[in-house]
């Protein structure tokens, strides 16, 4: 798992090593074609680092540019796409929020409609009879990723096709993905239904999924004509949910969470007077990797003793212990970590303890400007790396 799609900070950054030298037209040529698991060299292979900010946009981006210049803009902007969907989905919780309600009800439905049950678990399965998605449905499960565009044809023929609500791919996805996040899933599988960008659709061809695909496979009865799901347009942009801000030279436990896997690399917290780091141990898999790498970094960064502790009440029983007047951790952005968010900030007000969260530089930049469309963002990207002191440069040699 960790060596193609690496999890840890040094792999991260191996990788990224690994990968420049292809970042450019390489990259901009061979992008879109999906060559099956373990033949994914033409794209980066670092979303489930860059999902955890086990390193950074700004970090995967300087090397880049010094080797392509602007020879790298294709990969530019698909870097971007990560702060468009974090910035536009910031400014729309309640996106997120009506699709948790919408997978209670479907859920309802599955208990009762034995039809939609049978269908939604062959799709899960790759039972479908449709070679392509039966075969990427096999691949996400062996390996917990899959390549970009499959994702894309997943999602269409899930829609369209198979005639599957949405929500659900969405969930299996959020719940399989070793790169999972919340808002680049929920409005990608929006998108492809035509729910994002009101009317514009994707959808599946056979053609295209042969000849991207190097002819493994040849799709039959894919839909012909996309049907948008029923749902409301989109609500309009609303401000950004406040947070406090980390108060400098003031005792401080740092508490280290799957949104920000790095905290020790942000120059703007190296000021607090940490007592101690801790992670609350109830993570599995590729979370558990990078929660436990990001611990032993940031303890190491600080000179300070490393926690795992049981849940929200023990965090705060260990602040309170090493005389923290403040808990800092990363900004956390609209998903599944708003909710222990929430209850550690409860934990903490009774222990008259304050939750800071910090937010990086980047976001700050990047997510006012992601409220629209993206090509509204785009037009942005010289100044937004401008911001981290980056630039596209020329084509070098």
């Amino acid at each position: 798992m960790s060596d193609h799609h690496p999890i840890s900070r040094g792999a991260a950054l191996t990788r990224l090593a690994q990968f420049v030298p292809r970042a450019g037209q390489e990259y901009a040529t061979k992008r879109n074609f999906d060559g099956g698991a373990g033949h994914h060299e033409a794209v980066s292979r670092l979303s489930a680092a860059l999902a955890r900010r086990t390193i950074s946009q700004a970090e995967v981006l300087a090397p880049v540019l010094a080797a392509h210049g602007d020879g790298a803009v294709a990969f530019v902007s698909e870097v971007f796409w990560r702060s468009y969907f974090k910035g536009w989905l910031e400014s729309r919780p309640i996106v997120w929020h009506s699709l948790l309600g919408a997978l209670d009800r479907i859920d309802a439905r599955l208990a009762q409609d034995d039809t939609l049950a049978a269908r939604h678990l062959a799709a899960i399965r790759g039972e479908t009879g449709i070679d392509c998605f039966d075969h990427w449905i096999g691949e996400l499960a062996a390996t917990g990723y899959l390549h970009n565009w499959a994702r894309m044809q997943v999602a269409s023929i899930w829609i369209f096709t198979l005639g599957l609500p949405w929500e659900l791919g969405a969930r299996h996805f959020m719940d399989t993905l070793i790169d999972a996040d919340a808002a680049s899933n929920t409005l990608s599988w929006r998108w492809v239904a035509g729910l994002h960008t009101r009317g514009k659709t994707y959808l599946a061809d056979a053609e295209r999924i042969a000849r991207m695909t190097g002819g493994r496979f040849a799709p039959a009865g894919l839909a012909t004509q996309p049907r948008v799901p029923d749902e409301p347009p989109p609500p309009a942009a609303q401000p950004f949910r406040e947070a406090l801000a980390p108060t400098p030279q003031t005792p401080t436990l740092l508490w280290v969470t799957r949104e920000d896997c790095a905290l020790e690399t942000e120059t703007a917290l190296h000021d607090l007077a940490v007592r101690a780091i801790a992670i609350i141990d109830n993570a599995a898999g590729a979370d558990a990797i990078a929660l436990d790498d990001a611990l032993a970094r940031a303890a190491a960064h600080w000179g300070v003793p490393a926690f795992r502790v049981a849940g929200v009440e023990a965090l705060a029983a260990l602040a309170t212990e090493c005389g923290a007047q403040q808990v800092v951790t990363g900004r956390v952005a609209t998903g599944p970590g708003l909710d222990p968010l929430i209850a550690v900030r409860g934990a903490l007000r009774r222990a008259g303890i304050a939750l800071a969260e910090h937010t990086r530089a980047w976001d700050m930049h990047a997510w006012p400007k992601a409220t629209r469309g993206f090509f509204a963002l785009k037009e942005h990207i010289p100044a937004l790396l401008a911001y981290a002191g980056l630039a596209f440069g020329k084509t070098q040699g």
